[in-house]
């Protein structure tokens, strides 16, 4: 299997993730490849293609109905990436220039750290919602 940033450094294939998140609440059905091929304005070959790299990174699932796919986003393997990019959000100077200046060493550390913590569990919480069956 290719490397998730591998996959997603491609930007037909980050517009079709991203036509397929747009469209998820409105079809439970999924995106036919046709609609996505209008959508884009992006030749069907190109468009399967992409889609097959998508499936193989188990980004997108497929229901079959005769002679028609249609598509739906499975956001999961991208849980990769936000365990990657996380550490990114927050640097430490972000940290130190939103505290006020009368803050001791101490206690700016001890915020520091209750601020990583509370960003850490909002991580957590959301993407265990994210998982739960129905969402």
């Amino acid at each position: 299997m290719a490397d998730i940033f591998d996959v997603i450094a491609d930007g037909t294939r980050r517009d079709i993730l991203r036509l397929l998140l747009d469209r998820e609440s409105a079809s439970d059905s999924g995106t036919s490849v046709s609609q996505i091929v209008s959508e884009l304005g992006v030749s069907q070959p190109t468009v399967s293609k992409h889609l097959k790299v998508l499936r193989d990174a188990h980004l997108v699932s497929v229901r079959e109905d005769g002679q028609h796919r249609y598509y739906s986003l499975s956001p999961e393997p991208l849980d990769e990436v936000d365990d990657w990019l996380v550490p990114f959000l927050t640097t430490e100077d972000d940290l130190e220039s939103e505290l006020p200046a009368a803050l001791s060493d101490s206690a700016a550390h001890a915020a520091e750290a209750v601020g990583r913590a509370a960003a850490s569990a909002k991580y957590a919480v959301t993407n265990a919602w994210r998982k739960l069956p129905g969402r």
